[in-house]
């Protein structure tokens, strides 16, 4: 069964607002809609959580501070900042690579690059890359979310409403059906709980830029499990065919 993606991306001409602001604004929306739907098949994600058509995550350090993960595909570069996800086509540049959408731009050559938008510019440089996850690495799996101290890690499957947690470093596995309680495309936030009474957990999923808190490596999504009386954090991503 193929892949459900939905191919919304929220617009680029709001990074200047949260980017290069230093973090004051936040995405427009107050949170994921509420649904509470429970669904027979697995949901549509929104692709802000994918790599696209991306082979690799990048990570930047930029200046004024920011950290930034970006994915180069083919015809577009996707971006990910705190505050949210971008994505931006190719344009006309005389040396390195430009890609543009409204007044927000991104310019690399070689392990530089320069973020620019009508609120100022973004010197940054190269520091981690990291290899997209694949369906071949992760049979069946749509998303894989993953956190340290103590090592969980979760997976979303491709056919069905459940996912595996394994928790504790792996000593405790359990796979568990959800329902969806928040489904907010524009800005690419999932919001899931457990669909069984005895076993209750809160999953939420944004795509934001993650940095694993002891590899460093970037990740397009923030992860936060809520289980057993305990909260966990880390990264993830959407997993293609």
């Amino acid at each position: 069964m193929s892949l459900r993606v939905l191919t919304s991306f929220r617009p680029a001409l709001f990074l200047a607002g949260s980017l290069l602001l230093g973090g004051c604004a936040a995405p427009s929306g107050d949170g994921p809609r509420p649904t509470d739907q429970v669904a027979s098949t697995a949901p549509l994600l929104p692709s802000s959580l994918f790599p696209g058509g991306a082979e690799r995550f990048e990570a930047w350090r930029c200046t004024p501070q920011q950290d930034l993960v970006t994915a180069f595909g083919e015809r577009e570069l996707r971006l990910w900042s705190a505050h949210g996800a971008y994505r931006l086509t190719p344009a006309v540049v005389a040396s390195g690579a430009r890609y543009q959408q409204g007044d927000l731009s991104f310019w690399n050559k070689g392990g530089e690059a320069v973020v620019e938008s009508a609120n100022g510019k973004l010197d940054c440089r190269a520091d981690m890359a990291r290899t997209a996850l694949t369906r071949e690495q992760r049979p069946g799996v749509m998303f894989h979310g993953r956190g340290n101290e103590p090592g969980w890690n979760v997976n979303l499957a491709h056919d069905a409403p459940e996912l595996k947690l394994v928790l504790d470093y792996g000593t405790r596995e359990m796979t568990l059906p959800y329902r969806i309680t928040g489904m907010d495309n524009a800005n690419g936030r999932v919001a899931l709980a457990s669909a069984a009474a005895q076993q209750p957990f809160e999953l939420r999923l944004e795509a934001r830029a993650c940095f694993d808190d002891m590899s460093g490596e970037p990740f397009p999504a923030r992860v936060t499990l809520t289980f057993e009386g305990q909260t966990y954090r880390g990264c993830g991503q959407g997993i293609a065919p």
